[in-house]
């Protein structure tokens, strides 16, 4: 089951170190702690506290973590310090550890957990349900434990209204302080210092941290604005207004495309988002392969920093054709049912089958292939779900994500040409298992089936995806199954035969199967 992280990003702004600011709102001298209670929006500590550009989003904390940390402190337990760097040019101070502490504190206190009056300009008004579920998770649990910020301090001021433990609570508050240390230096020793930390107690994620180190880049920046829909933390910020916005305009509409509806568990419909959950740690991972694949970039030797958003906009650009490609209306869509090629029989989203479903479709492009595809898509995609263990298969011997995406593809181009030539299923198998790469593949396995007496989530969703999936509506040219997302109305008689436009003349296909397929002249199955 994934994890729920609560969504931080917002509270603490960004900041390139070496920004000018206002001065006048730095503090006269640093301290040694900081009071909780400092933290209000309109304080002085509000308005100067800022992250670096190249820090990881605080977005990585379950409920349970923040609202542990909100108890232990008001119980008087240790909490590490924060260590600060004060910039001699902006007077701004720069959390280089413990934003995610930081963070939870400042959450606590205005009341945001990534839902609220903070958040939601920072994220455009573009919150995901998950962020906005998992945030009411998060207040509601402090709540229970140790009351809202604001009702501790009402606490303090009518004691006399108040509970013994919350009344205790109430004056931990106004007694305790976090502990900070300084990082002295300039800018340089300060990134220095936030590297060197974040190598050690909390690693940072490797690709997080190659996204940090390639921040100016165009596949780090496209996985940006592709994972957030555009909104929050602009790192494209430096372009022009109108290159801006064309970022955004892109990075929404391609979010739309692979993200949107949310997935709920356990799974009780067919209208899943074709790449799995928007807002999971996961997801990055993910749609840095994406880009990296699309656009060819390559594993060794790097890219130059984008001045002026020209390669971002190209790379955005090319994953919005992959994905239009895959799902959608456009007249290109093939509209791959994801039930079919992206989740697993439990209902679990695969990443590596979803990177290789791009990189099957881009070569069957590359070949100019789609009408050979299409005269054998329901038998090719009948044997997919038929042996839908061995995609589970693959994961177990290469992993997730890139690692088996060669594999899965080569599976595909193996039962492609199986189908095509008419050959059994025992004989296509036979094929695949003679390839090195696939010889693991076996039958369904105890591995495959292993469950507990209790249906659990996974059971539930392979019951609902095995009865829907029999009655799922079929495209009338390829006789596919067809996804909500991607349903074109075609006419049966053509409007050139005098077909008209009735309801009884219109009959439902994949974009693809209403338009090249149609066009190529070959029958209809």
């Amino acid at each position: 089951m994934p994890a729920h992280f609560t969504n931080l990003d917002a509270l603490i702004r960004r900041e390139d170190f070496e920004v000018q600011a206002d001065a006048s709102q730095t503090p006269s001298q640093v301290a040694n702690t900081l009071s909780v209670m400092a933290l209000e929006e309109g304080s002085l500590w509000f308005q100067v506290l800022r992250k670096p550009d190249f820090q990881r989003e605080t977005a990585n904390w379950e409920p349970d973590k923040i609202a542990d940390l909100i108890q232990s402190f008001l119980n008087g337990d240790l909490i590490p310090s924060i260590i600060l760097w004060r910039s001699p040019i902006s007077g701004n101070i720069f959390v280089i550890d413990g934003a995610h502490r930081l963070s939870a504190f400042m959450a606590w206190v205005l009341n945001d957990y990534g839902d609220e009056k903070i958040s939601r300009p920072f994220f455009a008004n573009f919150i995901p349900e998950e962020q906005i579920k998992v945030a009411e998770k998060t207040r509601q649990m402090i709540k229970d434990r140790v009351g809202s910020y604001a009702e501790l301090k009402v606490a303090l001021q009518h004691p006399e209204n108040a509970t013994p433990d919350r009344l205790r609570l109430a004056k931990n508050l106004g007694a305790f302080a976090l502990s900070l240390q300084w990082v002295g230096g300039d800018a340089a020793k300060a990134e220095q210092s936030f590297f060197k930390i974040n190598q050690k107690a909390t690693l940072i994620d490797p690709t997080e941290l190659e996204m940090i180190n390639a921040r100016h880049k165009a596949n780090a920046l496209t996985t940006r604005a592709l994972i957030r829909a555009g909104t929050g933390h602009k790192y494209w910020s430096a372009f022009q207004q109108s290159t801006q916005q064309e970022i955004e305009k892109i990075a929404r509409e391609v979010y739309d495309v692979l993200f949107r509806p949310a997935i709920e568990t356990p799974i009780k419909t067919l209208d899943l988002p074709v790449a799995g959950r928007g807002y999971s740690a996961d997801s990055v991972k993910m749609v840095f392969d994406l880009v990296n694949f699309v656009n060819h970039v390559p594993t060794k030797g790097g890219l130059p920093d984008d001045s002026d958003g020209t390669e971002t906009l190209k790379y955005l650009r090319a994953v919005r054709r992959s994905a239009l490609r895959i799902a959608g209306t456009a007249p290109e869509s093939l509209g791959l049912h994801p039930v079919v090629y992206f989740y697993g029989a439990t209902g679990k989203f695969q990443s590596s089958a979803f990177l290789a479903a791009v990189a099957f479709v881009d070569e069957l492009e590359r070949r100019k292939a789609f009408v050979k595809f299409t005269g054998a898509r329901q038998r090719f995609e009948e044997f997919l779900l038929r042996y839908r263990h061995f995609i589970n298969q693959v994961g177990r011997n290469y992993g997730a994500g890139q690692r088996g995406v060669k594999a899965i593809l080569m599976m595909y181009d193996g039962v492609l040409s199986g189908v095509v030539d008419g050959k059994s299923d025992d004989a296509i198998i036979e094929e695949l298992r003679g390839q090195p790469a696939l010889r693991f593949l076996a039958e369904i396995t105890l591995e495959d089936k292993k469950h507990g007496k209790n249906f659990s989530r996974e059971t539930k969703s392979a019951a609902y995806l095995r009865e829907a999936m029999g009655k799922e509506l079929r495209c009338k040219i390829c006789e596919a199954r067809l996804h909500f997302k991607s349903i074109s109305i075609d006419h049966r008689v053509r409007r050139e035969g005098g077909g008209s436009g009735t309801e009884d003349n219109a009959q439902l296909t994949h974009p693809y199967c209403n338009t090249g397929y149609k066009e190529s002249g070959l029958p209809r199955r």
